[in-house]
């Protein structure tokens, strides 16, 4: 994960057929991807989306204990 993603932990995904998923955004509060995933819930009322909490993955370096 890319620094800029860090900064941004909360996602809003498209969830499509065959268990797969699509990133539509990225959002530094939780607030905002509310407020974003309301206006596409209008815009597109028969798609899927959910918002989610992308925790950063342990780097190597890290997970040394």
């Amino acid at each position: 994960m890319v620094y800029k993603e860090r900064l941004c932990p909360w996602v809003i995904t498209h969830l499509l057929p065959n268990m797969q998923r699509s990133v539509v955004c990225r959002f530094r509060s939780r607030s905002d991807a509310d407020g974003h995933l309301q206006v596409l819930r209008q815009l597109i009322p028969n798609a899927n989306f959910v918002i989610i909490f992308d925790l950063p993955a342990k780097d190597s370096e890290c997970s040394q204990f």
